[in-house]
C-alpha cells in the first residue's frame, strides 16, 4: 500500500507544480512584477510548505534529528539537484538581484545557522532572530518589486481570479503530494533500518523538496527561468530563516553534531553556485550536470558514513 500512495504523491506533485507555475507566472505578468520576485516569495514559500509541516511537527515531537536534518538536506537538494536538473532542461540566465542580493543572503543564512549550531543547540532567542531576519528579507524583496515593475507584454495571461485558483489548487496538490511521498517513503526507509538523521537528510529531505524540483523543472520548460532559479534559492533562505526559526522558537532544537559537516558542505555548495552564476551570467547545462552529479556523490557519502 505504501508504494501505491508514494506513486500517487508523485502524480499530485507534478500536476500541482504545473498549475502552481502557470498561476504564479500569470500573476507576476498581470501585476508587472519580475518573475524572479514571485519565485523568491510566493513560489518558494508555497513549495516549502511540506518542509515546514514536517520540520515543525518533528521538532514539537522531539525528533530534532529529522527536523534539522530535513531542512539541511532539503537545501543541499535544492542547490544541487533542483538547480542542476532545471539547468539540464534549459540554461538558466542570471537575473538582476540574484548575485547582489539573494545568493549572498543564502550564503549568509547558512553561515549564521552553522554558528548557531556550534554549541549543540538552537535556542528560542536564536529562533526569534531567524524569524526577524526573514521578515527583513521579505521587506527588501517587496520594496525591490515595487521599484522594478516590468512593462506590459502582449503575451496572453490568465485572469487574476483564475490565476489564484490555479495557485491554490496547485499548492494544495503539492502539499498533499509531498505529505504522501514523505510519510510513505519514511515507512519504507524504516523497513531498511535507516537512522532518523539519515532519513531526515535523504528520504524526508528529498520528499519535501520534490515540490521545488518539479516546480523549477516545469518553470524551466515553460521558459520561466526567474521562477526556476528564484524558487530554489528562495526556498533555501526560507527553510533556514523561517522554518528553523519557527521550529526553534516553539521548541529549542538539539543539534546532532554530525550535521556540522553537512553545513560546511552546504557553505561550499552555495559558493560554488555563486561562482557558476557569475561566469557567463547563467547556469549552463554542463554546470547543471556537475551539480546533479555532486548530489549523487553526496547521497552516496552520507549513506556510507
Amino acid at each position: 500500500m505504501e508504494y501505491i500512495l508514494l506513486i500517487a504523491g508523485f502524480v499530485l506533485l507534478i500536476k500541482g507544480a504545473d498549475f502552481f507555475v502557470e498561476g504564479s507566472s500569470s500573476i507576476a505578468r498581470a501585476l508587472k512584477v519580475p518573475s524572479i520576485v514571485i519565485g523568491l516569495t510566493l513560489v518558494s514559500m508555497g513549495t516549502s510548505a511540506p518542509e515546514a509541516a514536517v520540520s515543525i511537527t518533528a521538532g514539537l515531537r522531539g525528533s530534532s534529528d529529522i527536523s534539522l536534518g530535513n531542512v539541511i538536506g532539503s537545501n543541499i537538494f535544492n542547490l544541487l539537484a533542483v538547480i542542476g536538473c532545471a539547468a539540464l532542461v534549459a540554461d538558466i540566465p542570471m537575473q538582476k538581484g540574484i548575485l547582489t542580493r539573494d545568493l549572498p543572503v543564502s550564503i549568509l543564512s547558512t553561515i549564521v545557522l552553522f554558528l548557531m549550531m556550534l554549541d549543540g543547540h538552537i535556542s528560542r532567542p536564536e529562533g526569534i532572530f531567524l524569524l526577524a531576519a526573514i521578515l527583513v528579507y521579505m521587506i527588501i524583496l517587496v520594496k525591490g518589486a515595487l521599484k522594478n515593475r516590468t512593462e506590459e507584454t502582449e503575451e496572453k495571461i490568465l485572469p487574476i481570479p483564475l490565476s489564484l485558483v490555479y495557485v491554490v489548487l496547485g499548492l494544495a496538490a503539492i502539499v498533499l503530494g509531498g505529505q504522501l511521498v514523505v510519510n510513505n517513503a519514511t515507512i519504507i526507509a524504516k523497513h531498511f533500518g535507516m537512522s532518523d538523521t539519515l532519513v531526515g537528510l535523504t528520504i524526508v529531505a528529498i520528499g519535501t523538496s520534490l515540490p521545488e524540483l518539479v516546480t523549477s523543472v516545469m518553470a524551466a520548460r515553460k521558459g520561466e527561468s526567474g521562477i526556476a532559479l528564484g524558487n530554489a534559492i528562495g526556498s533555501c533562505i526560507f527553510n533556514f530563516f523561517f522554518i528553523v526559526g519557527i521550529a526553534s522558537t516553539l521548541a529549542p532544537i538539539t543539534v546532532d553534531m554530525n550535521l556540522l559537516v553537512d553545513m560546511v558542505l552546504l557553505i561550499i555548495i552555495n559558493i560554488l553556485i555563486f561562482i557558476f552564476c557569475r561566469t557567463g551570467h547563467k547556469v549552463t547545462r554542463l554546470e547543471g550536470a556537475v551539480l546533479a552529479a555532486l548530489y549523487v556523490g553526496y547521497t552516496a557519502y552520507i549513506i556510507m558514513r
